[in-house]
């Protein structure tokens, strides 16, 4: 991936952005846990307590790369399904994980039918689709009425002196390490400059009400870099509307 093809927008080429993870699968986790000082592991961990899944429930694991945000599911007797659109970061999971079903997709066109799932979750992924909104309304289509979505995604930090250090350490020492860690540091700055152009997290929490979500909740971790959403589908879904009148009606109540 050229530097040049790099930069971070948001509206991204999902095949730049599959040839960059496909490239540094091999060595992914290991370098996200350098990243993040080891705090990869405890976000996760919040995740899967927020995701809630009892043995009988089904998860779909969105962005599973390698699948260690869906092995605490399988470890649990959970039936996770880890889907991701990197066939690279697929094979490396496959290869480690036999047990798991790994399953190549595009968020924004999942490979599965209506009310498949009773939780879906996603984790530092959602900043790396190209239609971010089409993607929370894919989630909302695959999950059963009264199931739940947890997304966990770099944020912003609430405390403005926290956020200048944070985007200091974004910008400078995180390239270096990758640098020095990674065969791709040019993914890294990509990665860098993602999370700076990423909505916040009262952003984010709009985008997922206008997807049709309910009870939309957040919680900041490591004051605000990143931040767990959670949401509900509601156990009845909205009534059609009954023409142009009813559906600006009906748009209207959302807004508010």
């Amino acid at each position: 991936m050229s530097s040049a093809g790099s930069r971070a927008s948001l509206e991204k080429r999902p095949d730049e952005v599959q040839t960059m993870f496909d490239e540094v699968a091999p060595r992914y986790d290991v370098v996200n846990d350098l990243l993040s000082l080891g705090q990869a592991r405890r976000w996760r961990k919040v995740v899967v307590d927020a995701v809630g899944a009892t043995p009988g429930q089904r998860v779909l694991d969105l962005a599973a790369g390698t699948g260690t945000s869906a092995e605490p599911y399988a470890d649990a007797g959970i039936d996770v399904v880890a889907c991701d659109f990197s066939l690279g970061m697929l094979k490396v999971g496959k290869r480690r994980r036999p047990d798991i079903d790994f399953i190549a997709g595009d968020a924004t066109n999942l490979p599965f039918t209506d009310h498949a799932f009773d939780a879906v979750t996603i984790s530092f992924g959602l900043r790396n689709v190209n239609d971010p909104q089409q993607a929370l309304r894919e989630m909302y289509r695959v999950t059963k009425p009264g199931g739940r979505l947890v997304i966990a995604e770099f944020s912003s930090p609430v405390n403005h002196l926290w956020r200048t250090m944070y985007l200091e350490y974004l910008m400078r020492a995180l390239p270096e390490i990758a640098r020095r860690a990674s065969s791709n540091p040019d993914a890294y700055v990509y990665l860098a400059e993602s999370i700076r152009a990423w909505p916040d997290q009262d952003h984010l929490a709009a985008w997922l009400a206008e997807a049709g979500w309910a009870q939309v909740a957040y919680r900041n971790l490591a004051g605000g870099i990143v931040a767990v959403h959670r949401a509900f589908k509601p156990e009845a879904e909205p009534a059609p509307a009954a023409g142009p009148l009813a559906k600006v009606r009906r748009a209207r109540g959302r807004s508010r």
